[in-house]
């Protein structure tokens, strides 16, 4: 667990010395299992530790380090760094962690085809799952 947590902290870290200009030129697309429905606000929410379930579905939100940047800024409206910060916060005061990361947009495409309530982000056209956002 630690190891993962220094791996995040360090990728966040990294990412967020990455030029926003060239966060800025990718598409995201939010994808997610079938009969999950979810709305801007959720999708903040979920991704921020404000929310963990749709309806009555514990949904599985995935990281990806295929357009982290690109995530944080247009979707989620904060820098690497203010994410790190979120997370740090609640995992200490309510036990949570974040979102686990993946590398690659086909890691993240086939743990949403594989895991129900799994919700993600690539940064090219998805097959085969549910397109529920694109930013």
């Amino acid at each position: 667990m630690r190891n993962s947590r220094q791996f995040v902290v360090g990728l966040v870290l990294f990412l967020g010395s990455v030029p926003t200009a060239y966060a800025q030129t990718r598409t995201i697309y939010l994808i997610a299992g079938s009969g999950v429905s979810l709305s801007a606000k959720d999708v903040k929410d979920v991704y921020l530790g404000e929310k963990s379930f749709s309806g009555s579905k514990l949904l599985v939100p995935l990281g990806n380090a295929v357009g982290f940047i690109e995530f944080m800024e247009k979707v989620l409206g904060v820098t690497p760094s203010q994410f790190e910060a979120i997370w740090s916060k609640r995992s200490f005061q309510d036990g949570l962690n974040p979102p686990k990361l993946l590398m690659s947009d086909t890691a993240v495409i086939n743990f949403v085809k594989s895991t129900p309530n799994a919700i993600g982000y690539v940064s090219r056209p998805p097959v085969g799952v549910t397109v529920i956002a694109t930013y």
